[in-house]
């Protein structure tokens, strides 16, 4: 199949706490927010390409592996000498994972402007960045000039997936972060995402204050509470599956890798075509990205399901 979506960003190795013994361990799953949305997208049937940049070391083969069992295109995949990245994960507050990265003079890290292509091929309708690494350079430089290149061409997607520890200067990042949401079409951010822009406010002000500056749509997630979505004509809330939780690494990008196959499989994705959304349609939008994100959490590490999983899935009920 022809791509269609590109997603462009870190690649890295999740070491997930893991019952072992009596005590626990560290399992390396293949990771990074915007590896997992293209892992995604593509178990649910979207031709899927990624833009980054893997080491050829053990870990960074292990990535290429992934990708390519899964079937996402590898035409502007790049290697290096350097090491991957490593995050280890645990479990913390409200169920949120907490993470220690390892990431200094990595591989993932190493995109360049210059190592962008030239061109994208006339099938491409979308791009999908992210996350932390976009504070990071050189590939932060990279991606922004992707997106500002894209703007207008291609229908561009956000998750900041916001890491504080890996951001450096809080305003400077800020700085940043409001140019990559004026150049969005769509911007999803989590509840902690909403903490760090608006510390003392009310994360429901950031839909607002972001959907005034360029994205036709802003959607809030809040790890298990209801997710919001908004556009400049409307606004929906719905309710998360209950499921029994493994953890709830990947969630959010499971959820954006949902919520992109739907827009693509409903024929909206342009800023036009968003923009459009109806209040029914933007529910179902949600509610199908939100079964694709509670699935994931029933699994171990960034696991999302396919797109029979998802038509076959049933929740706990209440």
């Amino acid at each position: 199949m022809a791509m269609e979506v590109l997603v462009a960003g870190e690649a890295l190795i999740d070491f997930v706490q893991h019952p072992c013994n009596d005590g626990s361990g560290f399992l390396p799953l293949p990771g990074g927010s915007p590896y997992n949305v293209a892992i995604g997208l593509a178990r649910l049937g979207v031709a899927t390409g990624f833009l980054g940049r893997l080491s050829k070391d053990l870990f960074g083969r292990m990535l290429r592996s992934y990708l390519e069992t899964n079937d996402v295109d590898l035409t502007y995949l790049k290697e290096g000498d350097e090491p991957s990245t490593l995050a280890f994960v645990m479990p913390g507050a409200n169920r949120e994972p907490t993470y220690a990265f390892f990431g200094n003079g990595t591989a993932d890290q190493a995109i360049r402007p210059t190592d962008l292509p030239a061109m994208f091929p006339a099938t491409l309708r979308a791009v999908h960045v992210g996350s932390y690494s976009m504070a990071c350079e050189p590939i932060g430089l990279a991606l922004t000039k992707l997106m500002e290149r894209e703007k207008g061409r291609r229908f561009l997607s956000l998750d900041p997936n916001i890491r504080p520890s890996m951001v450096g200067d809080r305003a400077t990042y800020l700085g940043k972060l409001q140019h990559w949401v004026e150049l969005a079409d769509l911007v999803k951010c989590s509840r902690a995402d909403a903490a760090f822009v608006l510390p003392d406010g009310d994360p429901r002000d950031l839909i607002e204050r972001w959907l005034g500056c360029g994205p036709e749509l802003v959607v809030l997630t809040a790890g298990g509470d209801e997710i919001v979505g908004a556009t400049r004509g409307t606004s929906v809330t719905v309710d998360v599956p209950r499921v029994k939780v493994a953890d709830t690494v990947g969630a959010g990008d499971a959820f954006m890798s949902g919520l992109l196959a739907w827009l693509r499989d409903s024929g909206r994705l342009s800023g036009r075509r968003l923009a459009e959304l109806g209040k029914d349609e933007l529910a179902t939008a949600l509610t199908f990205s939100a079964r694709v994100a509670a699935i994931t959490c029933t699994r171990r590490g960034a696991n999302p399901p396919s797109r029979a999983e998802v038509d076959q899935w049933t929740p706990i009920r209440s």
